[in-house]
């Protein structure tokens, strides 16, 4: 990873070494940018779909949450401390692929005589000294104890009178006049969380790391699956206790009511691109366990037929439903008109498209975003609220998703 830095454009995507009868890779890595698409949200799936088209190549790149704007009448005119541009893709010059201790390079044609010295580099390589801020981190909350209860409040007030069933609610915490080493700050970050889909992004002087343990959507030939996470139990070093919390999970019926309205809404997302009656919950509700926490998560997948444009099934499935709610777009300018922050890459997800139109994208949570150029590092952080939620216990869940970032940041 370390020979990775000399470029401006950088995806590293990790399984670590997470079984799952839906992976291609176990890691893959991608670098240097032969053409590159950046826009906003005007338009964003319709040049995205032109760039896939024309391209016909590897693709990589980030959908930032934002770009409901595109695809709804809506807005995102919160702060913004972090600056990534709303869209960004990049078919990449070399390419490296592992799977089973085997690594394929893909090169194009142009640097394809430099893998040689490659390979000598990447042996040699050392990590890059480390630049610290002068002084600590420090960690701020972009909303307050007092003032996220009264969100929450506002946000059960429209639950009971039926505006929403449910919605994703977030807040940021954040540093400023900071800086972090982006590729130390994300090792730490991992072997910490060993998620299956960790990502490190660079793009220029913009960082992603990320240790999400969700996948957003996956397409495999005529296969669509998306696997939603509703549902967190904090995990114990007392292995009584910690069976006893992944449990309780599994039978908590608010834990599972979250779920099974997200896992409603993604079978409606799926259904508009799928061939008729291909919609199907493969898991329901099953409990995951990571090294920071336990996680309720759901399979659905679905068919399509070869006339589908692959961007076509993102586009009518974005925002992922776990990080909005139900019902969608009701939820979403709700969630707007409490939240402090725009959400930016926070929600939105990083993954590829293969030349064969093939695609993987994760869900980006649990992640570190750093800005270099204005010293400003931000990580975001959110719960479920339904109308059995409880205000304290959704704060606690948001500061017990929080834990991994904090501990890396503050140490």
């Amino acid at each position: 990873m370390c020979w990775s830095q000399q470029f401006d454009d950088v995806v590293w995507l990790d399984s670590n070494s997470h079984k799952s009868k839906y992976n291609c890779y176990d890691a893959v890595l991608a670098v240097d940018a032969f053409t590159a698409l950046k826009t906003d949200y005007f338009d964003a799936f319709e040049s995205l779909s032109e760039y896939q088209k024309s391209t016909k190549d590897w693709i990589f790149g980030y959908l930032t949450y934002d770009l409901k704007n595109t695809t709804e009448q809506l807005t995102s005119e919160n702060f913004d401390g972090l600056d990534f541009p709303e869209l960004y893709f990049f078919q990449p010059k070399k390419l490296f692929l592992l799977k089973d201790n085997k690594v394929e390079l893909q090169y194009l044609k142009m640097v394809d005589d430099e893998i040689e010295d490659d390979l000598l580099e990447i042996e040699k390589c050392k990590s890059p000294k480390v630049q610290k801020s002068k002084s600590p981190i420090k960690i701020k909350l972009r909303i307050h104890k007092d003032e996220y209860f009264n969100k929450v409040s506002t946000m059960l007030a429209h639950i009971q009178r039926g505006d929403i069933y449910e919605a994703n609610f977030c807040q940021e915490f954040y540093a400023e006049d900071s800086m972090i080493n982006p590729l130390e700050t994300f090792n730490k970050l991992n072997d910490i969380s060993q998620p299956p889909f960790a990502t490190f992004l660079k793009v220029e002087d913009k960082f992603l790391l990320s240790a999400t343990p969700e996948r957003y959507i996956k397409k495999e030939g005529k296969k669509v699956i998306s696997q939603p996470i509703k549902g967190t139990a904090r995990r114990s070093e007392n292995n009584e206790e910690d069976l006893k919390l992944a449990k309780d999970l599994s039978s908590d019926q608010k834990e599972r009511s979250e779920n099974i309205m997200i896992v409603d809404l993604v079978r409606n997302d799926l259904s508009h691109t799928a061939t008729k009656g291909s919609v199907k919950v493969e898991e329901l509700c099953k409990v995951y366990s990571f090294l920071q926490v336990h996680q309720m998560i759901s399979t659905i997948s679905s068919h399509v037929s070869d006339d589908i444009n692959p961007v076509e099934i993102i586009t009518t499935t974005f925002p992922m439903g776990s990080m909005t709610g139900a019902p969608k777009i009701s939820a979403m300018k709700i969630i707007e008109d409490l939240e402090e922050t725009k959400r930016g890459l926070y929600s939105g997800s990083v993954g590829y498209f293969a030349p064969n139109g093939d695609f993987d994208f994760n869900v980006i949570i649990r992640s570190i975003l750093y800005n270099k150029s204005k010293k400003y590092i931000s990580y975001s952080v959110g719960s479920a609220i339904t109308s059995k939620s409880n205000p304290l216990k959704e704060y606690e869940e948001c500061l017990v998703k929080a834990k991994a970032m904090r501990e890396v940041l503050e140490n």
